[in-house]
């Protein structure tokens, strides 16, 4: 609508969200794999940002709301600039559930996307590593150290632990999405993205695409630096005890929590 500043949930869902997705479910393959590599080191570029400003901070409740808030950074990227991240895309499946999109096309989107954001996602790690921001082999600084601790938490998460911080993740990511789409100026989207993101990011909760790569750093630098206090810092540990069950987390709770309910609101009648 002229002049309005935000869209009313009914318009998002009945409205905008049927268009978005049908495009993105029939987007030419190269299109959407390279729009999917600029996510990936989007949500990374959030990643730097909050490892370095974490980086000697306490008390631990100002570093980890330090590090939300410019985390936030990555997806405002993603929306404002445009670029396709799974996480995201996991709203595709409310439109497929009303039948307004085929599964062919949300499960098609979903594997590129992916693949296209674990790309991305390692890129530029391995650029960041190259960069020498973290220090060197001989003496990793405290860039370097937090990045590796990062990496040596996420790797170390009991399968529950990381399936359910997973799921609350991305309640929080996809209301971010909601509300950026509502809002029709870049300060309202920036607003939108800012709030939710910090939240799930200083609460501790697990994002798949960011752990591509916050673990993919950890890897290179430990590769490179052989610290014994990091040695379980691997790509089998990553993918077994954080990347498989963050991934299913990030599917299940958005769809529980934000799909079904909304689908249920705006896609049946009354009785």
């Amino acid at each position: 609508m002229p002049g309005r500043l935000f869209l009313i949930p009914r318009q998002i869902f009945t409205e905008v969200l049927p268009v978005v997705c049908d495009i993105k479910a029939k987007m030419a393959t190269y299109k959407l794999f390279l729009l999917s590599i600029l996510a990936g080191m989007y949500i990374g570029f959030g990643a730097i940002f909050a490892t370095t400003t974490m980086t000697a901070v306490e008390p631990f409740g100002i570093k980890k709301l330090i590090g939300g808030t410019v985390f936030s950074v990555g997806l405002m990227l993603v929306i404002i600039a445009g670029a396709e991240l799974f996480t995201g895309n996991v709203l595709m499946s409310l439109t497929c559930l009303a039948g307004k999109i085929k599964l062919s096309g949300v499960f098609r989107n979903w594997l590129i996307v992916y693949i296209g954001n674990f790309i991305g996602s390692v890129i530029l790690a391995w650029m960041f590593v190259k960069t020498g921001l973290w220090g060197t082999p001989e003496n990793v600084n405290g860039v370097g150290m937090t990045a590796l601790n990062i990496a040596s938490a996420k790797v170390s998460l009991d399968w529950s632990a990381a399936f359910f911080r997973g799921m609350l993740c991305n309640i929080l990511v996809n209301l971010a999405i909601i509300m950026a789409t509502s809002a029709q100026t870049i300060t309202g989207k920036v607003f939108a993205v800012l709030f939710p993101i910090s939240a799930f990011v200083s609460s501790g909760f697990e994002h798949s695409i960011a752990n591509m790569y916050f673990v993919s750093t950890g890897i290179f630098i430990e590769n490179l630096a052989k610290l014994s206090d990091f040695s379980n810092i691997s790509w089998g540990a990553f993918i077994t005890n954080n990347l498989i069950p963050v991934t299913l987390g990030n599917i299940v709770g958005p769809i529980i929590f934000v799909v079904i309910p909304y689908y249920l609101i705006y896609y049946t009648k009354d009785k």
